[in-house]
């Protein structure tokens, strides 16, 4: 017998006549060495095993998505762990309103600076934070909340890691992965897959599979679909949307199939799976059925919509801001394809760059944060457009919506993992709750907007009504204006430049009600339209920006208002 908790390895004659200790490539759990830092394989066979309690989750009519990582989910410089996740976060997914979170970081990972990218053992659960049985618990409680969890899966490269991982496992560099040059990936020092291989497709649906019965998960986000998609991985290829940029013979037919049979096999498992590939490059067909002759994700994620705010924060000044761009960016998607929108997901939040609140607040996020100091120039166009920039992009930019933890409450800054350039630090590994939770700072009133935007969806749904209606781009006057479901949005950019009496088109046939306003007090902001709060916007049956009537309101610089009409 062998039992519970030893350390194993295989000790086999490679293709270089060498024998040598390597790790199961299918092993289910891997410890590292104390000593020597490696990792070794583990039997895992515990007496006890957890038994899940809950279903899981009806399927969703949209998808509101919060990103996690379980080892930066803490406010202490240290890896977190999944029960201190199931105890402490989790709970504050569900006040918030989020019905799915996505895991990062799962499969195991010899190097933790990897945000979990340079996988290493495809069946493992990360032991940094816990043992299986602790993720399935967390899964199983998100489940009893009605909550969907999703997998940040790998299967667009692996570790070059010969040591712990499964490169050159047999001494060559061709058993998983394209042998030579074109099985390496320069960009992420990474291996690439072989998929015309027959028992590297067995490899990685058998993986998905594992993940989704083993554990339970309601489904999974790909990573790195871009570079799966074509043989130069996208790499100083740039597209435009001409569909001669993707039919053609620099598409790896070979990872199309291998995506194909993954969606079929996911869906099998579970109908109300969902798949989200993270894809660049606006692959046409991506998320339409393989029976109309597409991949068969369910969303995918738009990539634009992020890059553009940075672009606009970074380089633009707010007078030049251009409007029409804004509504093009948000609303850029292929018919029939349902897009994840977010404005900022981890990606955004790495070192070297800055989060969005760091851009706005720049020095004063570390100094003028109390909400009894007065507001400077700064911290009102910050609090403004940290509102507005989330509210139009979850109303106009997609069919799901996503944020990185933390980000829903401004968090002040960038994340860095321990790595030899910062000195093994953990400072930057983490979340700073405390500031959230404290009712004397601003970030409070940020994550108090994110609750009510987030139940605003919840009461009046949007998401699923794929039709929407710009009625206004107006560039001179920074204003946008539209209709989605049963709603009414009207945005002003302006900086300066607030609007009496405006005229706005609607197509609605009664008198209208505010829902919500980010200049509302509670917010951060100014209440300067509270005296209209709870009062009718009464209707004119007049012709106005095309739209069949109107309504007159005042419209404050700087401010986003969403409107309901009383039928």
């Amino acid at each position: 017998m062998i039992n519970h908790g030893s350390r194993v390895k295989t000790y086999i004659k490679n293709g270089r006549d060498e024998y040598v200790y390597r790790i199961p490539a299918w092993i289910k759990v891997t410890w590292q060495n104390e000593e020597n830092k490696m990792f070794d394989g583990v039997f895992y066979n515990p007496e006890n095993r957890y038994e899940f309690k809950n279903k899981r989750p009806e399927k969703l009519r949209s998808l509101k998505i919060y990103e996690v990582h379980i080892g930066m989910a803490g406010i202490e410089p240290r890896v977190h762990s999944f029960n201190e996740f199931r105890e402490q976060v989790l709970p504050r997914v569900v006040k918030l309103g989020y019905n799915v979170i996505q895991i990062m970081a799962i499969q195991e990972h010899a190097y933790y600076g990897s945000f979990g990218y340079h996988v290493t053992n495809f069946f493992a659960v990360s032991s940094r934070f816990g043992s299986p049985e602790d993720l399935k618990e967390l899964i199983d409680t998100a489940h009893g909340y009605g909550i969907h969890v999703l997998m940040d899966l790998v299967h667009s490269h692996a570790s070059s890691n010969v040591q712990d991982g499964i490169n050159e496992w047999d001494g060559t560099d061709y058993q998983y992965f394209h042998g030579g040059i074109k099985g390496n990936h320069k960009q992420w020092d990474s291996k690439v897959f072989d998929y015309s291989k027959w028992e590297v497709r067995r490899f990685l649906l058998s993986n998905l599979s594992w993940w989704m019965n083993e554990y339970q998960f309601d489904g999974f986000r790909f990573d790195g679909i871009t570079s799966m998609l074509y043989i130069h991985h996208g790499d100083g290829h740039g597209f435009n949307g001409g569909l001669h940029q993707y039919f053609n013979e620099l598409v790896d037919i070979d990872s199309l199939v291998y995506l194909m049979l993954a969606n079929d096999l996911i869906h099998e498992l579970n109908p109300n799976a969902i798949t989200i590939a993270e894809d660049v490059s606006g692959y046409p067909s991506l998320c339409r059925t393989i029976k109309d002759g597409g991949i068969g994700f369910d969303y995918r994620m738009a990539m634009a919509i992020p890059d553009k705010w940075i672009k606009l924060l970074k380089e633009i000044k707010d007078d030049d801001w251009n409007m029409e761009d804004i509504t093009n960016t948000l609303t850029n998607r292929r018919y029939l394809e349902n897009c994840i929108t977010y404005v900022e997901s981890h990606d955004q939040a790495l070192v070297g760059d800055k989060t969005l609140s760091m851009w706005l607040f720049d020095q004063e996020i570390y100094t003028q944060m109390s909400i009894s100091q007065s507001d400077t120039l700064i911290t009102f166009r910050a609090m403004a457009l940290h509102k507005m920039i989330r509210l139009i992009t979850f109303a106009l930019g997609g069919e799901g919506y996503l944020t990185f933890m933390g980000n829903e409450f401004g968090h002040p800054e960038w994340i860095d993992f321990p790595r030899q350039g910062n000195s093994w630090s953990y400072q930057h590994a983490t979340r700073r709750w405390d500031l959230a939770d404290d009712s004397t700072l601003r970030y409070s009133q940020l994550l108090s907007f994110d609750i009510h935007m987030l139940l605003l969806e919840t009461n009046y749904p949007w998401l699923p009504h794929g039709q929407q209606w710009v009625t206004e781009k107006h560039n001179d006057m920074k204003v946008i204006i539209f209709e989605r479901a049963s709603l009414l949005f009207v945005f002003n950019f302006h900086p300066t430049q607030s609007y009496q009496h405006f005229k706005v088109g609607t197509k609605f046939n009664s008198d209208h009600f505010i829902v919500l306003d980010t200049d509302d007090i509670q917010f951060g902001g100014h209440s300067r339209l509270s005296p209209s709060y709870n009062k009718p916007f009464k209707l004119f049956q007049e012709h106005w920006q095309g739209r069949p009537n109107h309504i007159q309101i005042y419209l404050p610089n700087r401010c986003a208002i969403v409107f309901k009409s009383n039928e």
